[in-house]
């Protein structure tokens, strides 16, 4: 997901890989449900004998469609392009379905590791990460992160070993 084994260097393991959370997902899954629903009532409430029923019942089924591609599609493929994956030695942020954006933060140079939870959020066990690292970039806000809470130990724990010189975690 998102980093290739062969792209790791030599000694570097990855933690963890994920996905922003599912409730991502929600919004477009309704958006679904409703497009879906209304081009079936649109196809069951055209009348049959009218003239211009099948060119109305095209017209429907077109709309219905880049509705969902609008609605549904895309925020499924921003979804399931984007990812993060922890390593021992770097932090990397990949985004994008027809451009791709990486962001790759080395784990020595992150400073502060925090995390903010909503009340539904902590229901959910997500939120939001924020990472504050020596580089150009100074602090890089993550929302939507999943098991929020063993993410940042990770990161925390890959943070400290880092500033203590074990990198490999030995």
């Amino acid at each position: 997901m998102t980093l290739p084994d062969h792209h790791l260097t030599q000694g570097e393991q990855r933690v963890r890989s994920f996905h922003p959370h599912w409730k991502r997902l929600i919004g477009p899954f309704f958006a679904l449900v409703l497009v879906v629903g209304a081009v079936g009532a649109a196809l069951f409430l055209i009348p049959g004998e009218w003239e211009y029923a099948f060119y109305a019942r095209i017209a429907a089924v077109v709309i219905g469609l880049i509705l969902l591609t609008i609605y549904t599609l895309v925020p499924y493929l921003r979804w399931v392009n984007t990812g993060y994956v922890l390593t021992t030695h770097r932090f990397t942020i990949s985004m994008g379905v027809l451009n791709k954006s990486t962001d790759e933060i080395p784990i020595a140079k992150v400073n502060t590791v925090s995390s903010d939870q909503t009340f539904p959020e902590r229901l959910l066990g997500c939120g939001t990460l924020t990472v504050e690292s020596a580089g150009d970039r100074g602090e890089i806000v993550l929302r939507d992160i999943p098991r929020i809470q063993d993410v940042r130990t990770d990161l925390f724990r890959l943070v400290e070993d880092a500033s203590d010189g074990d990198i490999d975690g030995h």
